[in-house]
């Protein structure tokens, strides 16, 4: 499906409000228990939640939620909720008398952009979001453009649309490499053409939010690794991007399910380059179809038609 989803075990959920003031949502990517996952945060106005749990040096290795939202630091709060789904589930890291789910979250700057700047997520949105990606089952397609925490998303310093946009690449021997991005950003999408305003309006701060995930056997560092080189694909796709306005986060799960071939050291070498690379490549993919979707534009993998007109 050219999706996140396409990785086995994935799942992704979106909610939103539209009108009375509201204009943002939230998303959670749900994996599998038993996944793997680290972040790299780059962007000079981060706003998250628990992304120091992350380190390789920390204690928990696994990651049980990734809230994706909108209402900047205010919005954080609706991690809570997918934790308290998490916990209901038994997912989490085990302690004396319950678990404690590890859920990191990160925010895209959508203050006001539907007439209310106290019209932001909270923890009952990250619930019912988490509920919504259990629910849609395994290889389920995912919501694209204004949905989730790309709800009210702009680019290019307000001048556009932004949205949410998923891809995915599968590399020899089994092994898939997806991504799902909130394209929020500061900058504008590179080698889509001249597009036409469509939602000029207050832009405040801005952000771009990514997911990596893929079905590989990898440890903490390996997925900090990752992270990082998935910020090569934000930058191949943006400019600027990381910039002191910008919040720019990339998370990376790894499920566990396909070894990659450490037979040597060269080859271990030669897959973890391969699948980085491939991290980069399927981000670029995201945030162009994030960014298409949200014009209202179809777009089949890897071809990318220049923006339409408001009247096309």
């Amino acid at each position: 499906m050219n999706s996140i989803t396409d990785v086995p075990g994935i799942r992704v959920g979106h909610v939103q409000k539209r009108g009375e003031g509201w204009l943002s949502g939230v998303t959670v990517v749900l994996p599998p228990p038993g996944t793997v996952g680290s972040v790299d945060v780059r962007g000079g106005g981060p706003g998250t939640h628990e992304t120091d749990a992350l380190d390789p040096t920390t204690l928990v290795s696994t990651v049980d939620a990734v809230v994706l939202t909108g209402g900047s630091a205010f919005g954080l709060v609706s991690a809570h909720g997918a934790q308290r789904w998490c916990e209901e589930q038994g997912r989490g890291f085990a302690v004396p008398g319950t678990v404690v789910p590890i859920v990191p979250a990160a925010a895209i700057f959508d203050l006001g952009r539907g007439g209310d700047v106290h019209a932001r997520p909270d923890a009952d949105m990250g619930y019912q979001a988490a509920a919504a990606a259990f629910a849609s089952g395994d290889h389920a397609a995912v919501g694209r453009g204004s949905v989730g925490a790309g709800t009210g998303a702009v680019i290019a310093r307000g001048q556009y649309k932004g949205g949410i946009g998923t891809s995915s690449i599968t590399l020899d021997h089994g092994v898939i490499v997806g991504a799902i991005a909130v394209v929020n950003a500061l900058g504008a999408p590179l080698g889509l053409g001249q597009p036409v305003p469509r939602a000029a309006g207050p832009h405040g701060l801005n952000t771009t939010l990514v997911v990596i995930a893929t079905n590989a056997v990898l440890d903490v560092a390996e997925c900090k690794r990752t992270a990082g080189a998935g910020h090569a694909g934000l930058a191949r796709a943006l400019d600027p991007s990381h910039t002191l306005a910008d919040g720019d986060t990339v998370f990376a799960l790894a499920t566990g399910a396909v070894e990659l071939d450490r037979s040597t050291e060269q080859a271990r070498q030669v897959s973890l380059i391969t699948l980085q690379s491939a991290a980069a490549e399927a981000v670029r993919l995201a945030i162009l179809d994030g960014v298409l979707a949200a014009d209202g534009v179809t777009t089949a993998a890897g071809e990318f038609p220049a923006f339409r007109s408001s009247g096309e």
